[in-house]
């Protein structure tokens, strides 16, 4: 049956409702009409009723049945994405009234991903508000890989993140800010005691290392140092981009060393009293900057807080 888009852009305008977005993330989630059913707390007869008029509606089923549950088709997956951007929009929808009902412009979700310095989204806040925009912010941290599906799916407005070839990109846009030299970070006493001679890289491989999680950038940066001096790579004694245990473990060891992006670096001089041992390494880290969404127009509030971005990082 060919596809009318007038005719089914005039039955979604006419007759869908945010209720039935809901229900079809919640068959998504459970997978079965049933459990469904029973999470909504309503009939599992009438919920398949609803599904049948939704899917009358797209003129194609949107989930396959089988003894296994219930799985999206094609068109099913297409349309959940959409549903659930709009669910997450209704959401900041409400998030932008409040902030306006205390006195504030508009409210943001941010994602931060590892090696982003704590002072980058403080900083561009103050920005925004010296530029008269009073945003009221909620950040999460976390890897980004699922920090950028939440973009896409709009649960976060903006990504302050590092770029990265290692992850998909499709659909979204990176703005570099700034970029990242390397830097080689250790345990006061430790430091001085390498700080003495030439940097010997076989005596650095004789010591704890910490390192980034092996997928990451930094960590085949660092392997390609050992392997280029003839050495074979340390395995680390802990596997960690959360900077507040690398700086831990920094401080605590005199034999842990670790190679970090030189603005984390200083922040861990400034809150864990590590050191930065002088050494000048050939290749720079990917930028600092932020995603945004292709799809769609950019809320002002994201443009605001873009233009921060910019100008804190200057």
């Amino acid at each position: 049956m060919a596809f009318d888009a007038q005719d089914v852009a005039h039955k979604l305008s006419n007759r869908l409702k945010m209720r039935h977005l809901a229900l079809l993330l919640q068959i998504r989630q459970h997978g079965s009409l049933t459990r469904a059913a029973e999470y909504m707390a309503i009939s599992q007869p009438a919920l398949t009723n609803t599904l049948t008029e939704l899917e009358g509606m797209f003129g194609a089923p949107l989930f396959d049945r089988s003894v296994r549950g219930m799985s999206p088709t094609p068109l099913g997956r297409v349309v959940l994405a959409h549903a659930q951007a709009m669910i997450q929009d209704l959401d900041h929808l409400v998030r932008d009234m409040d902030a306006m009902a205390s006195g504030h412009t508009a409210h943001l979700r941010i994602g931060v991903t590892p090696f982003v310095p704590g002072r980058v989204i403080p900083t561009a806040v103050q920005q925004a508000e010296r530029d008269g925009r009073h945003l009221t912010v909620t950040v999460s941290e976390g890897p980004a890989e699922l920090l950028l599906t939440q973009l896409l799916d709009h649960t976060l407005d903006i990504v302050v993140g590092q770029a990265s070839p290692v992850f998909s990109q499709d659909g979204l846009g990176f703005d570099a800010l700034y970029s990242q030299a390397p830097r080689l970070v250790a345990n006061r006493r430790l430091a001085a005691r390498l700080t003495r001679h030439r940097l010997d890289w076989p005596r650095l491989a004789s010591l704890d290392w910490i390192m980034s999680p092996a997928t990451s950038y930094l960590r085949e940066q660092v392997a390609s140092l050992f392997v280029e001096a003839g050495l074979p790579v340390p395995r680390p004694v802990v596997e960690t981009d959360v900077t507040r245990i690398i700086g831990e473990m920094l401080a605590a060891s005199e034999r842990t060393v670790c190679i970090l992006p030189a603005d984390m670096a200083e922040e861990l001089v400034r809150v864990a009293g590590v050191v930065i041992i002088p050494y000048t390494f050939a290749w720079n880290l990917p930028p600092i900057g932020f995603f945004t969404r292709y799809s769609g127009t950019p809320r002002m509030a994201e443009q605001w807080f873009a233009e921060a971005l910019r100008k804190a990082s200057r």
